[in-house]
């Protein structure tokens, strides 16, 4: 099997009903947000959650993030405190994830929250919203790539790692954003905002609406409460090595801002993710240089310093994650 792809720009309804068909037969479907390509399948059936783990190779202690088409489907399936509503009035549709208690009678099926009493809820932009209103139930839908892997952020991305194992991948160009959700929960009690997974939404943009400052985690999470919360996440098959300020013979480099770098000239490749030091330029290039330094052949990638403020902090998470020990290693 070899996944069909039908561009938005030119079939736009066809994307639609094509897409729920899929969805109605309890398969995936690869869609475009303007974070990553998801990999989205009823969030109501454990036969079709079931299957976007299996189609990924993923941990089934990884919660999902469920999608909605706005507010008031949001509210069927949990319960908003006046915190996280007014995030959600704020910033919706956007890259923003809101952790939620989920309503007793809810529909969400439990293998798409990992046994948890939450769910993180996110209301994506465009086609997405559209397929989700018009099927009339929540998307679970992590990032559509083979878990661990490096996101997709273009359709031809979901081909070359899942189109085999696909019925049907919806072309909508690159995904402007280009990382993943800012995840946050609310403590109801406090309205203390935590920070779980830094994202395409700028933690101090949330701070402003909110009027108060967000928390962050001292260390690794004992639990897993969010997706994108494993140590070891977005890898490439090279290795990574972080805050270079030189080149070994051979290496990958990818830099920030055209810095220059001691030995890059012998470099296997030199990718720059914003020659003009724009973070959110950087952010939405992240994965696709991710991919282009791992297909040049190095064995191991460089990146340069990034800053660690706005979208840095998200970059920054993302490349900590790729960098870090994999199964087997110490």
């Amino acid at each position: 099997m070899t996944a069909e792809i039908i561009d938005i720009t030119r079939e736009p309804q066809r994307a639609i009903s094509a897409a729920s068909r899929v969805l109605h037969e309890g398969l995936p479907v690869a869609i475009p947000t303007e974070t990553v390509y998801g990999l989205a399948a009823d969030a109501t059936r454990a036969d079709a959650i079931s299957r976007i783990y299996e189609t990924k190779g993923r941990p089934q202690f990884n919660p999902l993030i469920c999608h909605v088409c706005d507010i008031e489907m949001a509210e069927r399936y949990a319960v908003f405190d006046p915190v996280s509503r007014q995030l959600a009035e704020t910033f919706w549709p956007g890259p923003l994830t809101i952790v939620l208690p989920l309503k007793k009678d809810s529909a969400i099926h439990p293998l798409a929250t990992a046994g948890l009493e939450t769910v993180g809820l996110r209301c994506p932009e465009g086609y997405a919203s559209d397929l989700i209103r018009a099927f009339d139930r929540p998307l679970a839908a992590p990032s559509a790539n083979t878990s661990g892997k490096i996101s997709p952020t273009s359709a031809r991305h979901v081909m070359d790692d899942l189109g085999a194992k696909l019925e049907l991948i919806i072309d909508g160009g690159a995904s402007p954003v280009g990382v993943e959700s800012t995840i946050v929960r609310v403590d109801p009690d406090t309205g203390t905002i935590l920070l779980l997974r830094p994202g395409g939404l700028a933690a101090a943009d949330i701070a402003r609406a909110a009027g108060r400052d967000l928390k962050r985690r001292a260390g690794p999470a004992a639990i897993i409460e969010a997706p994108g919360m494993l140590a070891s996440h977005y890898a490439p098959g090279a290795a990574v090595r972080l805050d270079a300020l030189s080149i070994e013979p051979g290496e990958a480099l990818i830099r920030f801002g055209a810095a220059p770098v001691e030995g890059m000239e012998a470099a296997a490749i030199v990718l720059d993710l914003s020659p003009s030091s724009d973070l959110a330029q950087a952010a939405a290039n992240l994965f696709e240089y991710l991919k282009r330094a791992d297909a040049s052949g190095a064995a191991r990638i460089a990146v340069t310093p990034i800053p660690n403020e706005g979208l840095g902090e998200a970059i920054n998470d993302r490349l900590a994650r790729a960098a870090a020990p994999r199964d087997g290693e110490e």
